[in-house]
C-alpha cells in the first residue's frame, strides 16, 4: 500500500506536538512495510517567500494554487491508494482534498483541531472558550476579534476558507478523531457517524524509563491557552522550595512570565526552548509532568512523551486531558486554587503512579497497538474506493 502523507508544517522554532505526531507516524508506518510518500510544506519557508510570493500568501489558505499543481504531479508520478491529510494551513490549502478526489484518491484527515469551524483552531479567544462562530454560516465573531494571527483581514480570509471549503471537509472519505470529543465537533459540524474512527495518536516505545528525578516539568508553548500563567499563580501559592523544582520549556508570546518566574524564586528555572533531545533530558531529570491547558486541547504529545517515559502527568480536566491521563497521574479544574491543592499531592505519589503512567502507554498508545488500527483504516478505505469505481 502506498500512502501520501500531506502536512504543513508548523514553525520548527515553537514546539509543535503535532509535526511530532507526523514524523512518528511516518516512521511507524514504514516500519510497518507500507510504502509512504511525504507531501509537506513548512511555515518556515515563509521567511524565504519572493516579494510577489509573500503578496499572495494571505489568499493560500483558500487556494494553494502551487500546492495543487505540485500535489496533482506528485499523484500522477506515484500513483498513491490514499492520501492522509493533517494541517492544510497555510501552504496547502483544504483544496489539496478536492485534488486528490479528482485523481481518484480517496481522502483521510486526522483532525488535530477544531479549525473546521473555528479560526484559530481552539476555541479560545481572549482567555477563555468560546464557540461564537460554531453553526454560522461565515464566522463573522472570528474576523471582529481578529482570531487568526491578530488580524482582521487574515481572520476574514480564514473565515471565508472555511466557508467555502465547508463542502470540501464534507466530503472527506474518513476522519480519524483522536477522542470521542472530537468525534462529537465532527458529528456537530454535519460528518456521518460511519465515517468517523475514533484513534489516538501514539508515539514509540523509548525503552525501559529511567528512575524518577525530582520535581516538575512544563514543557509547551507559551501561549495564553496552554497555562503557564495558571501553573504559575498555583505555584506561587505554596512557599519557595517547598513543592521542589519546577522546570519551563518552550517559547512564546508569554516567555516573560517564565522569566520574571524564574527571576523571582530560587526553585523555577526557564529552559528556554528545547529540541527532542533537550526535552527527553529535562524530562528524565523530573518525577511529574505538567500539562495544564485552559482550552479544550486535543490530545498533548506532552504527556504522551511523559508516559512513555514513566513520568506520571498533573493536568487540567479539560479536552482530551481527562481521556489520555486516565489513572495514569492526576487532574484538577482549571483553577488557580484547585490546581495549587493537587500539587503536593502529585509531588507525594509520583514514584506509585509512574509505574501506572507507563502501564497506559503500553496498553493504549504505543505502535503496536495504533499502527495496526491506521493501516485498517487505510484498508477499508481502498476497498471503498475501489467498490465505488467497479
Amino acid at each position: 500500500m502506498k500512502v501520501v502523507v500531506a502536512h504543513n508544517r508548523y514553525r520548527e522554532a515553537i514546539p509543535s506536538g503535532e509535526n511530532v505526531i507526523v514524523d512518528t507516524e511516518i516512521e511507524q508506518l514504514r516500519s510497518a512495510g507500507l510504502d509512504v510518500v511525504p507531501f509537506q510544506r513548512s511555515s518556515d519557508s515563509i521567511e524565504s517567500f519572493s516579494p510577489a510570493q509573500k503578496a499572495l500568501l494571505p489568499v493560500a489558505p483558500l487556494l494553494g494554487v502551487q500546492a495543487q499543481r505540485d500535489l496533482a504531479a506528485l499523484i500522477e508520478n506515484e500513483k498513491p491508494d490514499v492520501l492522509h491529510l493533517h494541517n492544510p494551513y497555510p501552504l496547502l490549502s483544504p483544496r489539496v482534498i478536492r485534488t486528490a478526489h479528482r485523481l481518484g484518491v480517496p481522502v483521510v484527515q486526522t483532525v488535530h483541531n477544531y479549525r473546521q469551524v473555528c479560526s484559530s483552531g481552539l476555541y479560545f479567544r481572549d482567555g477563555h472558550n468560546c464557540h461564537d462562530c460554531r453553526g454560522k454560516v461565515l464566522g463573522w465573531p472570528a474576523i471582529k476579534h481578529k482570531c487568526y494571527r491578530g488580524s482582521a483581514a487574515q481572520s476574514a480570509i480564514m473565515a471565508t476558507t472555511l466557508a467555502v471549503h465547508r463542502p470540501t471537509w464534507r466530503s472527506v472519505d474518513r476522519y480519524i478523531a483522536l477522542t470521542d470529543k472530537i468525534a462529537a465537533h465532527l458529528a456537530d459540524y454535519g460528518i456521518p457517524d460511519e465515517r468517523i474512527v475514533i484513534k489516538p495518536n501514539g508515539l514509540p516505545d523509548p525503552g525501559q524509563p529511567e528512575p524518577l528525578g525530582d520535581g516538575f516539568l512544563y514543557g509547551a508553548r507559551l501561549s495564553p491557552e496552554k497555562g503557564l500563567g495558571l501553573l504559575l499563580d498555583a505555584w506561587r501559592r505554596h512557599p519557595d522550595g517547598s513543592l521542589g523544582p519546577l522546570r519551563i520549556a518552550g517559547d512564546g508570546e508569554l516567555r516573560h512570565l517564565a522569566e520574571q518566574a524564574a527571576a523571582e524564586r530560587a526553585d523555577v528555572t526557564y529552559l528556554g526552548p528545547l529540541d527532542r533531545a533537550g526535552m527527553t533530558a529535562a524530562r528524565r531529570a523530573s518525577s511529574v509532568v505538567v500539562a495544564v491547558p485552559t482550552w479544550e486541547d486535543v490530545l498533548p504529545t506532552v504527556i504522551l512523551e511523559a508516559m512513555a517515559s514513566g513520568r506520571p502527568v498533573l493536568g487540567t480536566a479539560v479536552g482530551g486531558v481527562p481521556y489520555l491521563i486516565g489513572s495514569a497521574g492526576w487532574l484538577a479544574q482549571p483553577d488557580p486554587a484547585a490546581l495549587a491543592e493537587v500539587l503536593p499531592v502529585a509531588r507525594a505519589g509520583a514514584a506509585g503512579a509512574a509505574v501506572a503512567a507507563r502501564e497506559r502507554y503500553l496498553s493504549h498508545f504505543h505502535p503496536d497497538v495504533l499502527t495496526k488500527r491506521l493501516i485498517e483504516v487505510y484498508a477499508g478505505m481502498r476497498t471503498d474506493s475501489q467498490r465505488t469505481s467497479r
